[in-house]
């Protein structure tokens, strides 16, 4: 089942210009995902049709907002959301998908393979042990952990002059209250995801 009408449909509300490869690759890593996640529950959303907004749609929504970024990680991975699709729509970006969970890793890496992200790397490990050769100038989370307890485990991670671009649902008042010492939100951006009546808020943090 393609859906191509629809994830056109979004990427003209996201303003995104893709290329018809990159929806194609789209619309190849959703079959995978519906497909392994019969089997590896890699998301609790089990139609593909939804998957469309919840998982694809969602996740470009970031694309926009890396700005100038050239290393993105992409925290408790899972699924590959939303790494893989930010990695298909930004093929300059280099993309570390890091998840300790080996089965969700072994699903990653089989979908680099396939989808031949060449810009993707997985990483099997704690996030707070984790040591990189080189550090990302952009970090984000989809479904990771609260804005405190994200930036206190991943700070090692960030290059000097780097951002947070993570993820979240409704506005996260009290998480961003809660934020340790020595980081600052720089902005929150609402975000409307085409095909999905929910909150989302993309919150930018910076270090000081």
């Amino acid at each position: 089942m393609t859906h191509t009408a629809e994830l056109t449909r979004g990427l003209a509300e996201l303003k995104l210009d893709l290329t018809q490869e990159q929806i194609a690759r789209l619309e190849a890593y959703l079959a995978l995902l519906a497909k392994w996640n019969q089997t590896y529950n890699l998301t609790a959303v089990r139609e593909e049709e939804r998957m469309v907004s919840y998982h694809l749609l969602d996740s470009l929504t970031l694309v926009p907002h890396l700005n100038g970024g050239t290393r993105l990680l992409d925290v408790g991975s899972g699924g590959g959301m939303p790494g893989i699709p930010a990695a298909i729509a930004r093929p300059d970006l280099k993309v570390v998908l890091l998840d300790s969970n080996h089965k969700k890793t072994t699903f990653l890496r089989q979908a680099v393979i396939e989808l031949k992200l060449d810009n993707v790397e997985v990483i099997t490990d704690r996030v707070e042990a984790y040591q990189p050769a080189e550090k990302f100038d952009r970090i984000t989370s989809r479904a990771f952990a609260e804005l405190a307890e994200f930036v206190k485990l991943t700070r090692h991670l960030l290059t000097p002059g780097g951002q947070y671009v993570a993820m979240k649902g409704v506005y996260p008042y009290e998480e961003i209250a809660q934020l340790p010492e020595g980081f600052t939100v720089a902005e929150v951006v609402p975000l409307t995801v085409p095909g999905l009546d929910a909150e989302r808020h993309l919150v930018r943090i910076v270090a000081q």
